[in-house]
């Protein structure tokens, strides 16, 4: 088997992702309440009892929202950096010793079959990272809630068969929004959420040869759509060469539907 994955909600009302290989089947994040976390891993016809593990990103509620009660349900192990760990612990209830993993920044674990790199973000959270994760010469990269792309991130994530890549917002729409302007300042900043345009440029600096789907992720309810980011991030790639839904295909994700579990090609 190669790497399998789906993206069992994405947005600001709560984020999980899961990923599969022969050896380990891990969640990254639980961002919905235990209950809705059951039924998206049913929906993909994932036996929760059969998780290995847990990968957090950070502690903001829409990515820990059920950590806690999915973790004691099924007796996992949860891995996290220091700093996160000390930020969630008051907000995920009780978690035995015999769970608790560290997860350091700009580390690789190698989990059975599948390594597992992690890098920190640009985001307003105590030490936030994510992942990419390789598996029989695939490699799938997770990257949202930055405020910025760097070259290092950047350089860890390139030429991946896959990616599940932050496009929040459409500046216009979040500009002219409901939004007080501390919290339009705080996402349009760089501690904050990529924007669509910054998305399609970002990711034309790191896709490569095989890199075959992309997710657009974390799209904002208020101040984005699911047809504007798809739009807005092809028109960014073709306008500089990139074949859009011909070799590589866009892709998108749902605050509250998990999308079909993805076989890595």
């Amino acid at each position: 088997m190669t790497l399998r994955f789906s993206v069992l909600a994405s947005g600001s009302t709560g984020n999980a992702f899961y990923i599969e290989s022969d050896q380990e089947r891990l969640l990254v994040d639980a961002g919905l309440s235990g209950k809705q976390m059951d039924k998206l891993l049913s929906e993909v016809r994932v036996d929760p009892t059969k998780l290995t593990g847990i990968l957090v990103t950070h502690e903001h509620s829409d990515h820990i929202k059920g950590l806690g009660i999915i973790a004691r349900k099924y007796n996992l192990p949860i891995y996290a950096n220091e700093k996160t760990w000390k930020a969630m612990e008051n907000s995920i209830g009780k978690i035995s010793l015999d769970q608790k993993f560290h997860f350091g920044m700009e580390e690789v674990k190698t989990f059975h079959d599948m390594d597992i790199e992690s890098f920190g973000v640009s985001h307003d959270a105590a030490e936030p990272m994510f992942y990419t994760f390789r598996h029989n010469n695939k490699k799938v990269a997770l990257v949202t809630d930055l405020g910025y792309v760097s070259e290092r991130i950047k350089k860890t994530v390139e030429d991946a068969d896959a990616y599940i890549f932050e496009a929040n917002h459409d500046v216009g729409m979040l500009r002219m929004g409901r939004y007080p302007w501390n919290v339009k300042r705080r996402i349009l900043g760089d501690s904050g959420h990529v924007s669509n345009e910054d998305s399609g440029l970002a990711l034309y600096d790191i896709i490569g040869n095989r890199t075959k789907r992309i997710y657009l992720a974390h799209l904002s309810q208020d101040n984005n759509m699911k047809d504007l980011a798809r739009m807005s991030v092809s028109n960014v790639l073709e306008e500089r060469g990139v074949a859009i839904n011909k070799r590589i295909k866009l892709m998108d994700t749902d605050p509250k539907k998990a999308t079909d579990l993805y076989e890595v090609i």
